[in-house]
């Protein structure tokens, strides 16, 4: 694997866009077409976009190492009568052959259509949008959220109705791929041709992105509009905690934290190059690396405008967390926790962001009646609220996610009642499950302050544990208004300024390839209210 300093100017290099006419740069003789993985846009700016792709490339191409030159074009219309911009990019082995191009000076508010090419072939066109001007006044905007779309458990079929949405933009949240090297009564394990075992090399995590992006329906909504991205644990190991290990499996592989470090930056990496995100993702990771990282950092966490309608900001909640405490047995990574038998559960000191993405966030947060946004929306990887798994009796919380960092939550809340946070509203995953509810300033007291409004979504295709005791743990959590764990689908949020509504989307069955989809709950939120009404 390449050293940090080798993949910073490689990336450096291929971001920057080349000006050139069309005919400029001699093209490879192709046997097999290179745009096999399809095309995306994502990172949305007022100004720029992102255009990605990676090469799909016969063995014999791909061996001899040669960096290739693509072509590439970003028009006002489909048919690339009115160019806009137009260039070229590198695409080098040592990228694994993906494409990252930031065309600049674009017109705000606007959409695009895209597309690449190499030798005689051409990519799929895809269309993409700018964002509006901070400050800009807009009337509405509308997101999916999705996350956890693991490939062995079900076909991408609501991303086939996700494209009817008539989206500005989709929120990954997390669990791109899974590094599992399979799954009991998988319904399409029988097409998994890439790596069969557990992905730790970065030939490994290249393998897993190239088999999840040969899904035509994916393909087909990451070329509809432009998509925002954060992460959770499996685009690297399951459970891991900051500079620490989980618990997938193979631990006896990675019995050194060195060895788990080498595999995070080999799945950092890997991320980097499927993803339609910015070269600054790893160039502004340049300062705070400790000696212990492996110059590995890649600054996921940032803050998005929607003109004054809307204030995004994606948090990374993996990279920096502390690790999990009272996991049973003494293993690493996850388990549910009683809290009166772990000494360690109070501790303030432990975060699920870092120190430094804290004070990043508590510093917008303080901005944020300047920017004047009529909806703040946390975009992170899991279940924010608190909730109680233990029906009855005593307590059982899950240790992985907020409820095993409460007083980073809580400083969260703190922060966004000191600040006055315009309509705070938190989206999530990782949970394969839908849950609804209110923030609340202090869950031990039942009468606490509703600090905003959460809306978790269940998964694209991961499996859940069912429906058993939803409704027991519905009562046992009553700051919870609706949930259901069965289903998989994704959720649309439509933003005015005066509302939000909510529509939670699910499949009648993620194991067929051609399934319906139906509207399983819809909610409005109005703004300056926070009371969720059905």
């Amino acid at each position: 694997m390449m050293q940090r300093r080798e993949i910073l100017q490689l990336v450096a290099a291929s971001a920057m866009p080349l000006w050139m006419k069309r005919s400029a740069s001699a093209q490879p003789r192709l046997q097999k077409y290179p745009f096999a993985y399809g095309v995306a846009s994502g990172s949305p700016q007022a100004d720029s976009v992102v255009l990605w792709t990676r090469l799909a490339l016969e063995e014999s191409l791909a061996q001899a190492g040669a960096s290739l030159q693509v072509r590439w074009e970003l028009a006002h219309d489909a048919q690339f009568k009115q160019l806009v911009r137009s260039g070229r990019a590198d695409a080098s082995a040592q990228l694994a052959y993906c494409v990252h191009v930031e065309p600049s000076g674009l017109e705000s508010d606007r959409w695009y259509y895209y597309r690449f090419m190499l030798g005689d072939a051409v990519s799929a066109t895809g269309r993409t949008r700018t964002f509006p001007l901070p400050g800009a006044k807009v009337t509405s905007l509308r997101l999916a959220y999705a996350s956890c779309q693991r490939w062995e458990h079900g076909y991408y079929g609501a991303y086939r109705h996700m494209r009817a949405e008539d989206l500005d933009a989709v929120l990954f949240l997390g669990d791109y791929i899974y590094e599992y090297p399979g799954a009991a009564n998988a319904v399409r394990m029988a097409n998994m041709t890439s790596h069969l075992g557990f992905v730790v090399s970065l030939d490994d995590y290249r393998a897993r992105y190239a088999l999840y992006k040969s899904d035509a329906d994916l393909q087909a909504m990451h070329a509809s509009c432009p998509w925002l991205m954060t992460w959770d644990d499996h685009e690297v190991q399951n459970d891991y905690a900051g500079l620490q290990s989980g618990n997938s499996g193979v631990a006896d592989i990675f019995s050194k934290p060195a060895d788990f470090l080498r595999r995070r930056a080999a799945a950092y990496q890997a991320y980097y190059e499927n993803m339609p995100i910015r070269a600054s993702t790893l160039m502004q990771g340049l300062s705070g690396l400790t000696q212990h990282d492996s110059g590995s950092e890649m600054r996921i966490y940032q803050r998005v405008d929607y003109g004054r309608l809307a204030t995004l900001y994606l948090l990374d909640t993996r990279q920096y967390k502390d690790p999990q405490v009272c996991t049973k047995a003494g293993s690493l990574g996850a388990s549910t926790v009683d809290p009166a038998y772990c000494g360690a559960w109070k501790d303030t000191h432990r975060s699920m962001l870092g120190t430094s993405q804290e004070e990043w966030l508590f510093k917008q947060f303080a901005r944020s009646s300047v920017r004047g946004s009529s909806w703040n929306v946390l975009a992170q990887s899991t279940l924010f609220g608190q909730r109680d798994n233990q029906v009855g009796l005593g307590q059982s919380f899950y240790n992985d996610g907020w409820d095993g960092y409460a007083a980073c939550r809580t400083r969260v809340t703190d922060a966004l009642q000191q600040s006055a946070v315009a309509n705070p509203v938190v989206l999530g995953g990782d949970v394969h499950e839908n849950w609804v509810g209110y923030v609340k300033a202090d869950y031990a007291q039942a009468d606490s302050a509703n600090v905003g409004v959460e809306f978790c979504g269940t998964s694209i295709s991961s499996r859940s544990r069912g429906n058993a005791h939803t409704a027991e743990r519905l009562a046992e959590n009553p700051h919870f208004v609706f949930a259901e764990t069965q289903r998989r689908g994704y959720g649309v949020v439509e933003f005015t300024p005066r509302k939000i509504s909510t529509h939670l989307r699910v499949l009648d069955d993620v194991t067929q390839a051609d399934t319906k989809m139906e509207t399983l709950a819809s909610f409005t939120v109005r703004a300056g209210r926070g009371v969720i009404e059905v």
